[in-house]
């Protein structure tokens, strides 16, 4: 077994199948999602911004019942998936600006933005499943934005629920690498 297929095989070990971060975005995108039925945009897309900082103690509570090991743990591909999330988070650089002075646009680049990590995702699992989420998510996200210019919280919203429900329903039925026999 290449070295690669080892590291995906500690690393599926360690995380039991990674449930914990859409679990939670899924949570709070709802939640904002039905915020945007009853605010107003300003409301609503303030509420996205705050709401989105739920997601990850969220994850982690998730995480502690399910028995993932996402901090602390020592595998290479774990550590790049937190460079990655890491990287996600610059992009607040945009999304302030935006808030400040085109909120219009703030359901759209934190929705692309917070999602651009499953195409690593895909690659450190060997699996489609990352592809698919990102992909889902940027066409959803960009027909809702486009579509719905009066209720882009909420309908932005609905498109990363979709993408998430989608990509939880691939990882949590997907094939695990198998460990190697012992030799």
């Amino acid at each position: 077994m290449a070295p690669l297929d080892l590291l995906r095989v500690d690393f599926e070990a360690r995380v039991n199948r990674s449930l914990s971060l859409p679990l939670a975005g899924s949570v709070v995108w709802t939640a904002v999602g039905a915020l945007g039925l009853f605010l107003p945009e300003r409301a609503a897309t303030l509420a996205l911004v705050f709401a989105t900082g739920a997601i990850f103690p969220l994850a982690m509570a998730i995480a502690k019942l399910r028995g993932e090991q996402i901090l602390g743990n020592p595998n290479p591909l774990a550590k790049l998936m937190g460079v990655c999330v890491f990287m996600v988070n610059l992009l607040w650089a945009l999304h302030v600006p935006l808030l400040l002075q085109a909120p219009q646009f703030v359901p759209l680049s934190l929705g692309l933005g917070l999602g651009l990590h499953w195409a690593v995702y895909a690659w450190i699992t060997g699996h489609p499943a990352g592809h698919v989420h990102v992909a889902l998510r940027t066409v959803g996200l960009s027909a809702a934005w486009w579509l719905a210019p009066d209720h882009r919280v909420t309908a932005c919203a609905a498109a990363v629920v979709l993408a998430y429900a989608v990509a939880i329903a691939m990882m949590a039925t997907r094939p695990l690498p198998a460990a190697p026999a012992a030799a």
